[in-house]
Formats: structure tokens, sequence, C-alpha cells
């Protein structure tokens, strides 16, 4: 089964480095112990490991987990470091993870709210 990541409510990223050798359980004790968040909700987990080539994704589907796993053969993801923190983002913001570009893209048009015509 695939994840339709533009289906799920949230994306949470979990910065900092993830040992890719954790299962379903593992990863799902860190979202629920360490960030206190529902793992059965529609959202997609993401974690990475140390070397930035690899990555796994978690979502629960409605009668059990889905882990992803991909190793990246020619380049690495620009993961944010911080250790200890989740970050909600965007499906826009994992689109330019998953290409390798940083998460902050400044030339990138930015959303705005429409301002009231005079």
């Amino acid at each position: 089964m695939i994840i339709d990541y533009t289906k799920v409510e949230q994306i949470y990223l979990v910065c900092g480095k993830t040992d890719m050798r954790k299962s379903i359980d593992a990863l799902a004790a860190i979202i629920q112990d360490q960030f206190n968040i529902n793992v059965f909700d529609n959202c997609l987990f993401l974690f990475c490991g140390g070397s930035r080539n690899k990555y796994k994704a978690l979502h629960w589907d409605g009668d059990g987990f889905l882990l992803l796993y991909k190793r990246i053969e020619g380049g690495v993801i620009q993961w944010p470091r911080t250790t200890q923190e989740v970050r909600n983002i965007s499906q826009r913001e994992l689109r330019w993870l998953l290409e390798g570009l940083t998460l902050e893209q400044p030339k990138a048009i930015q959303k705005v709210a429409p301002a009231a015509f005079c």
C-alpha cells in the first residue's frame, strides 16, 4: 500500500538523528512519549538517520501501521538537526525535503492572506 501524503491531516518531522533500526513500536513510542502526539491520528511521521540518506515514514491507516523505509542513492536529505524537536510541516515543505532541498526556501513565493479591496 502507498501512502497518499496529500490526504493526511498533519505531517510531522522528527528533527535530529533517529536510530534507523527502531521498529514500528519504538517509533510510535517516541511520538507518544516524547512529543505527546496521538499516533493513531491521520498523520504522517518522518524520521531520519545520522547519514541523512535514509528516512522512515510511519502512518496509521485505520487497521494497522504502515512503515516506509527509503534509502537515497544519490544524495542526502537536508534534515533539521535540532534534537528533541518535532516540526509540523506542509506538503510543500515535505516535497522540498524529499527532493533534497531545505525546508526554508527564501526564493519561494510565500502564501499570503488576501487583502480586502477598498
